[in-house]
């Protein structure tokens, strides 16, 4: 019989107990005294945003699957709890076992954004596992971090032992066996690190040195270890019809923030977008097998109960075979009273169709991502999205009775211009217009809602616009000044409503994206000035992280408002993701030129992920094109 690790006096005074108590249905639950490897699998922010993430579900599923290893689920313990388990000393537990995490073989964390930073020390202060992976003993867990953050880790690379880059399913098969190894043979702790750096994909930064020029850019780096890789090449699965995938997801006893079966049919994204990071890091497009996705769809739905099913994917619209499924899913979902969800649609006539016949679409809102007010803008970012289609799509959802439209933008993109930002309201206005244009008075139920969201532009790792420099704080408010005051000066502004995004947080996260070793410290000592759950606006404290930076002698502006050199090194540098540089740069001179890359599936612009063997690259020669 488990015992929790909270008694029922604390669990009456944290908000949502239900966090905390594990059990849900398809929980694996194995014998401890089976089982070599115990694996803590941590989501760094709170348990409803977790739970909601397929990569943890998948890996879960993937290492519960092997008889030696027991996986476990861990999340941030909301601050209610962190208050009580200080006070009280109680150690962070699993929710599984309810045992210590301190006791446990692995601390694996996924990094999914940056602002998630200091709830990684919260685990490990909780945990009592030391924040500095230096001063861990053997008694202590391998910290590992996966996700798309580690594709810059350099900023958090004292907090972990070990990074695992690139996708999960294909080398914790062989990570394991080394622990186990370690284990039977009673190797050092360093033993273990220093063979674990030589598996494809896992990066020990202990292993490595940087050292730095006088302005302060990255000089070199250099291995301290023999035989273990310069570059480190990303981990990728190939089929991705014949892998993993999580037949019995964990259904949560409380609402979470994807309720749903979620079945991702593809990996990557054949646009090429110059802000966006997940279509480079995910290259090349891989799609899964039409057949096999309708299997998982019915099992999944059988083995959790849920009540939606959603298709997951960068850009749904590109699945090749999306009519057969989406044929299949309603038939199937009608049969079974169930909703579906389809995100990263693009609004066209075949879209449109396929809303109009799945349930409960009518009750949300069309979305649009123009990302700018100008085509030209849209051009140097590459968004490939001209007005006319937008105002096109525009059309055909006013007529097919939509009233409420969800509009996407970011301020202070690269070669921006005050034109581009008064095109936000241009365009919305001219959206609306189309409402009324299209819609008789008689068939009009109240004005249309036209909703316009800006949020301020993050330069990344991996993107054409990592050379780019970003705003200060001060610039974007201006910009989303103006947005709001083009806005007001439309003609159906009455039915425009803008919504911005907190600008310090952008700065930070900006930070973070492309920072080095030196803002491990920052964020150690942020968080021993009370920074924690940086994501959520109402815990974030800029003052505090200013200071953070003042007291460590670090420069904000360094990692956000000065300009690149097209040689610098960076870095995330001796990371491979698939893509090269100088096709990065490349893209970063056709933004400056406002020059249009067509998609993977028109033309190929040799970006390097070729060289993987699969998806969207081959699809010519098979004849699938």
């Amino acid at each position: 019989m488990r015992k929790l690790a909270l008694s029922d006096e604390i669990l009456m005074q944290v908000e949502k107990p239900a966090r905390y108590i594990g059990n849900e249905v398809n929980a694996v639950m194995k014998d401890k005294n089976k089982i070599k490897v115990r694996f803590a699998m941590c989501f760094p922010d709170v348990y409803e945003i977790g739970m909601s993430h397929l990569g943890i579900q998948i890996i879960y599923d993937m290492l519960n699957r092997f008889d030696d290893v027991w996986c476990e689920r861990v999340y941030s313990p909301w601050t209610d709890l962190d208050a009580v388990m200080r006070r009280e000393n109680i150690k962070l537990f699993a929710l599984e076992s309810q045992d210590a995490i301190q006791n446990f073989d692995f601390l694996g964390i996924t990094l999914q954004y940056e602002m998630c930073y200091t709830n990684i020390l919260q685990v490990l202060d909780l945990s009592g596992i030391p924040f500095l992976s230096k001063d861990r003993t053997e008694a202590d867990p391998i910290v590992i971090g996966g996700g798309p953050c580690t594709y810059n880790p350099e900023p958090i690379c004292d907090f972990f032992d070990l990074f695992y880059i690139g996708e999960g399913e294909t080398q914790y098969r062989t990570l394991i066996d080394l622990y186990e190894k370690y284990k039977d043979e009673q190797k050092s702790r360093a033993w273990f690190l220093e063979n674990a750096a030589k598996i494809p994909g896992i990066y020990v930064p202990s292993l490595y040195e940087v050292s730095y020029h006088e302005d302060g850019t990255i000089k070199e780096r250099k291995a301290l270890a023999p035989n273990i890789p310069d570059v480190i090449v990303k981990e990728m699965v190939t089929d991705v019809s014949d892998t993993y995938y999580p037949m019995k997801p964990v259904v949560p006893f409380i609402k979470v923030t994807q309720d749903r079966v979620v079945l991702e049919i593809q990996r990557g994204c054949i646009r090429g977008c110059r802000f966006c990071q997940a279509g480079q890091l995910y290259r090349p497009v891989r799609e899964r097998d039409v057949d096999v996705l309708k299997e998982y769809a019915v099992k999944m739905l059988e083995n959790t109960g849920h009540e939606e099913i959603s298709l997951s994917s960068l850009s749904s619209s590109d699945y090749s075979k999306l009519p057969e499924l989406i044929d299949f899913l309603i038939e199937e979902c009608n049969k079974r009273k169930i909703n579906i969800s389809l995100p990263s649609l693009r609004i066209d006539a075949f879209s449109l169709d396929v809303m109009n016949k799945v349930q409960d679409v009518k009750k949300s809102s069309l979305t649009f991502a123009p990302e700018a007010g100008s085509q030209r803008l849209r051009n140097v970012i590459n968004k490939g999205l001209t007005e006319e289609v937008i105002l096109n799509g525009a059309k055909l959802a006013f007529e097919g009775g939509w009233t409420r439209v969800k509009l996407y933008f970011m301020l202070g993109l690269p070669f921006e211009t005050e034109e581009d930002i008064k095109g936000i309201g241009d365009l919305s206005n001219k959206i609306a217009a189309v409402f009324y244009e299209t819609v008789p008075k008689e068939k009009r139920n109240g004005r249309v809602q036209i909703v316009a969201s800006t949020s301020f532009f993050i330069p990344k790792p991996f993107t054409p616009f990592q050379w780019a420099p970003q705003c200060r704080k001060e610039e974007f408010l201006d910009k989303a000044y103006l947005t709001r005051k083009s806005i007001t000066e439309q003609l159906n502004q009455k039915s425009i409503k803008y919504n911005w995004h907190e600008a310090d947080v952008s700065v930070l996260e900006g930070i973070m994206a492309r920072g080095d070793r030196k803002i491990n410290q920052v964020i150690l000592k942020a968080y021993e000035m009370g920074c924690v759950y940086d994501a959520w606006s109402e815990y974030y404290k800029n003052d505090v992280w200013m200071q953070a930076f003042e007291a460590c002698e670090v420069d904000p502006d360094f990692y956000t408002v000065r300009e690149r050199h097209d040689d610098e090194i960076f870095p995330w540098d001796f990371l491979d993701c698939g893509v090269t540089k100088e096709f990065l740069l490349r893209e970063w001179k056709k933004a400056q030129q406002e020059t249009v890359t067509p998609n993977c599936r028109m033309q190929c612009q040799g970006c390097g992920a070729s060289r993987f063997g699969t998806g969207v690259c081959f699809e010519e020669k098979e004849g699938l094109s």
